[in-house]
């Protein structure tokens, strides 16, 4: 067989259509990981060659405090934000599931967050809006509301701030339910409603056992971006007052580039790789026990 007609067969064209993934699957995934894990045992500070320590990091990490701190800071985040970013999301696709003329402007405003939310031009305008001088402040002033709160500088009201900004970019979320819920026959409803069942009823009983699935992909899929998120707390408050907004990733990024503790830093990757695929094992692990999988 000829070239040409080997590079004419339908298997070979797949692997060279497929080849440019592979290699940058390969290159900047597999490689760099399998390098992290190495310096994961080592006592590396990018500025000298690394130096096999064995388990010293991983022994160390126990007795640090700023880590558990770190990983509570995230734990209450996520476990905080994830619920309320999937009720505001189902309520207001329920609310735009109705066609009107200006659905279309409504559906890609309320996206419009999901996709600049994360970005760092957002981030400062969050930071200046709840500064003591800034837009929060003087909307409270005009109700009568002391207007000289400090929410960045308080412990109590700083991780609040970070947790509004992860509520507001629900859209992505808002798209997949506003698909699924155009996805269940309205006969289902029409023959509800002839049995009486209210709004309420309906929303029990059918729309939200339909839903499961999709609210337990929504589910998955947030809890991961929740244990990532990065820049909120890096621009916002760089983990302050007192480590109250201390996220995960931040404290990893401190290591390995303002300590310069790279070893250690790359041992946290790991630490945070390990504990989102135990989370994500036991979401599916539950599955089954509040996923509704039958048929329409």
């Amino acid at each position: 067989m000829n070239l040409k007609s080997r590079l004419n067969k339908e298997s070979t064209a797949g692997v060279i259509f497929t080849l440019p993934f592979i290699l940058g699957f390969l290159l900047f995934m597999v490689v760099p990981m399998a390098i992290s894990l190495y310096y994961s045992f080592c006592d590396y500070n990018i500025l000298s060659p690394p130096q096999f320590t064995g388990l010293k990091n991983y022994i160390e990490v126990l007795k640090d405090e700023t880590f558990f701190k770190a990983i509570g800071v995230t734990f209450y985040y996520a476990l905080v934000s994830v619920p309320l970013r999937l009720i505001f999301a189902l309520l207001v696709a329920m609310i735009l599931l109705k066609s009107t003329k200006a659905t279309g402007f409504y559906r890609a405003a309320y996206y419009l967050p999901s996709i600049i939310g994360g970005s760092v031009a957002v981030s400062i305008l969050w930071k200046r809006m709840f500064a003591i001088d800034g837009v929060v402040n003087s909307l409270l002033s005009l109700f009568g509301i002391h207007s000289e709160i400090s929410w960045l500088g308080n412990t109590k009201t700083a991780i609040w701030v970070l947790i509004v900004l992860a509520v507001w970019q629900f859209g992505s979320s808002m798209l997949i339910f506003l698909s699924s819920l155009k996805q269940i026959p309205t006969t289902l409803y029409e023959a509800a409603r002839v049995d009486g069942a209210g709004k309420l009823t309906q929303f029990k009983d059918i729309t939200l056992p339909l839903l499961t699935p999709t609210i337990f992909f929504n589910l998955v899929m947030q809890m991961i971006n929740g244990f990532l998120a990065f820049t909120q707390s890096y621009i916002i408050t760089q983990g302050k007052p007192m480590n109250s907004t201390l996220f995960y990733t931040v404290y990893m990024y401190q290591q390995s580039f303002e300590f310069y503790n790279t070893g250690y830093g790359a041992m946290l990757a790991w630490i945070m790789l390990i504990i989102v695929g135990l989370i994500t094992l036991i979401l599916f692990a539950t599955k089954k026990f509040w996923v509704y999988e039958g048929g329409f």
